[in-house]
């Protein structure tokens, strides 16, 4: 019974491994395809006749260096934006005691269950005010904060002794070398984990872009890609799965660094 039970969740382990590895299986095959074998046998992992010739036109079609550069500055500001906010509030929850601190807190967590479409209009109103319109730093300035973050954080900071932060205040350390020298080394495999999931995040990110970046310039790699697939610059199949798997590089890479630190930040949130 035991062995039959066994059997059942290596095949349930082998088909969830299946279906999260196909679909880049699929992408990275059919950017090696020909156009007229990419809808023939767009199925079939292995190209019939292997080809980089989309990669070459495509880098003739597009800037793909400036395209990866607005998308890297833009997924890193909004990415250490929301470190530097979520380090800093939490650890003002944490060791701070003021009038309506718990209504504070409340109203940020609240702001996750808000969804974008409600405040993207505001938002819009207010980079046009700014006149950051096609600009990376109106792209990244509306998320430089987020409540998801601060949770976290507070949440690990919480676990700290408050024999340790005591004992720093009694030698008069001040708070800002406590917050340094302390409590973020202590922080550091949490940082590394959320940092990494914010990047890709903002990495892969399309809909807000989308309304602020209108020249092509300021394009971050998710718009480019609308140029193949959309129904306004018509579809070319290869050309965005060559395109596709350029976009997936880096996330991916960042993932495998960081593995170890984003699998064991996520177990370690359901213990205390």
């Amino acid at each position: 019974m035991l062995k039959k039970k066994l059997n059942l969740w290596h095949v349930l382990l082998i088909i969830i491994i299946l279906g999260a590895i196909f679909p880049i299986l699929f992408m990275v095959s059919n950017s090696f395809k020909t156009l007229r074998d990419s809808y023939g046998t767009m199925l079939n992992l292995i190209p019939l006749h292997p080809t980089f010739e989309n990669y070459s036109l495509l880098n003739k079609q597009v800037n793909l260096l400036g395209l990866t550069w607005n998308t890297f500055l833009m997924a890193t500001m909004v990415t250490v934006g929301k470190l530097l906010t979520g380090l800093l509030t939490a650890y003002a929850f944490r060791s701070y005691q003021f009038k309506g601190k718990m209504l504070i807190y409340l109203i940020f967590v609240s702001t996750i269950f808000v969804p974008f479409t409600i405040v993207m209009i505001p938002n819009y109103l207010v980079i046009s005010k700014l006149n950051l319109l096609n600009n990376i730093i109106g792209v990244a300035l509306p998320q430089l904060c987020d409540a998801t973050g601060i949770m976290i954080f507070l949440k690990t900071m919480e676990k700290i002794p408050n024999s340790l932060i005591d004992a720093a205040k009694i030698d008069n350390i001040p708070n800002r070398k406590i917050f340094f020298n302390i409590v973020v080394p202590i922080l550091k495999p949490s940082i590394v984990s959320v940092g990494a999931i914010f990047f890709i995040n903002s990495w892969n990110e399309y809909v807000w872009p989308t309304l602020i970046l209108k020249d092509k310039s300021s394009f971050t790699l998710p718009l480019a890609l609308q140029n193949y697939i959309s129904s306004e610059g018509g579809t070319n199949f290869p050309l965005a799965m060559a395109l596709s798997t350029i976009m997936v590089v880096l996330p991916l890479i960042i993932y495998l660094i960081f593995q170890k630190y984003i699998l064991n930040s996520i177990s370690n949130s359901g213990l205390k």
